[in-house]
């Protein structure tokens, strides 16, 4: 029997291909080291490692609260925004270290790192995390200063005479 009849005519119309396998993953939830899920983010030059477990909503950024190492509204926001998003605000216990990089990048770094965290701790969030963008690297760095200018596109003052 062919399996395609469109294309009868081609050396290959007998032979049934087999099907592709969905690659959606079961809900199941990852176990590290000592119980912590790992998740690392990257932002400018600034490298957070995440460590979230089940837990009361704690969220210590280099052993600080959230409110006491981010100041401005919009890093808190930012940090926080996987979480809500996935709606494990107040089941998951979250620990950072992250250095390198001013507070912007810090801040973005540890969103990334979160939410990397939260798809390895539970697969079924995945799409949440990916519809609010929070899984994409944001590859913008500093452009390297270039020899014969006073930094990447800024030239020294040209003199006519």
């Amino acid at each position: 029997m062919i399996e395609n009849a469109a294309n009868a005519n081609t050396p290959m119309a007998g032979i049934k291909l087999p099907t592709p396998t969905p690659a959606v993953q079961t809900a199941k939830k990852a176990e590290s080291k000592g119980g912590f899920i790992w998740g690392t983010g990257r932002r400018k030059t600034s490298v957070a490692r995440v460590r979230i477990r089940p837990g009361k909503g704690e969220l210590k950024i280099n052993n600080r609260k959230l409110d006491e190492y981010f100041t401005r509204p919009q890093d808190i926001n930012n940090v926080v925004a996987p979480l809500k998003a996935t709606k494990t605000e107040s089941s998951i216990d979250v620990f950072v270290n992250v250095n390198g990089g001013g507070i912007t990048g810090q801040s973005g770094a540890v969103m990334l790192g979160i939410a990397r965290a939260l798809k390895n701790y539970d697969p079924t969030l995945l799409p949440s995390l990916r519809d609010g963008g929070y899984l994409t690297r944001d590859g913008r760095m500093v452009e390297r200063k270039k020899p014969g200018q006073s930094g990447a596109r800024r030239r020294f003052q040209f003199s006519k005479r």
